[in-house]
């Protein structure tokens, strides 16, 4: 008899199966979509077109560039906020980027999960596929 405490064993082993057929994608394909990934550079514009940020895949930043413009307005503290709210929203354009590249073979709430380094989440989502709720 099974304790609704633990999860039932068919709910494991199709939680195995899958996590099988994934490692055996990832294996696969997983440095073709490495590669993609690494390769990933999303550049975003300031809304007001004076500053241009590049990142990586990582959000690291590869490049900034600054409209000569910007010195016409010379407030420190309003370009270091169009400098940040650029770098966030091209960084976030990349994440989404890396996640559209591995989707195929990680689902993407997962990923997603250990990317924002949700551990709770992570967790949570294990949990759940053990019990064939996922």
């Amino acid at each position: 008899m099974e304790s609704p405490d633990r999860p039932d064993a068919a709910a494991m082993r199709a939680y195995t199966d899958e996590l099988r057929d994934m490692f055996r994608e990832i294996q696969d394909r997983g440095p073709e979509l490495y590669a993609q990934a690494r390769t990933v550079q999303i550049t975003e514009t300031s809304r007001d077109g004076l500053v241009s940020v590049t990142v990586s895949a990582r959000g690291e930043l590869v490049r900034l560039d600054l409209d000569p413009r910007i010195y016409r307005r010379p407030d420190a503290r309003h370009l270091a906020d169009v400098i940040t709210d650029t770098a966030q929203r091209a960084t976030a354009k990349a994440q989404q980027r890396v996640l559209e590249i591995f989707e195929p073979v990680v689902p993407r709430a997962e990923l997603q999960a250990h990317l924002d380094g949700d551990i709770d989440a992570v967790l949570e989502q294990l949990a759940n596929r053990m019990e064939g709720n996922g």
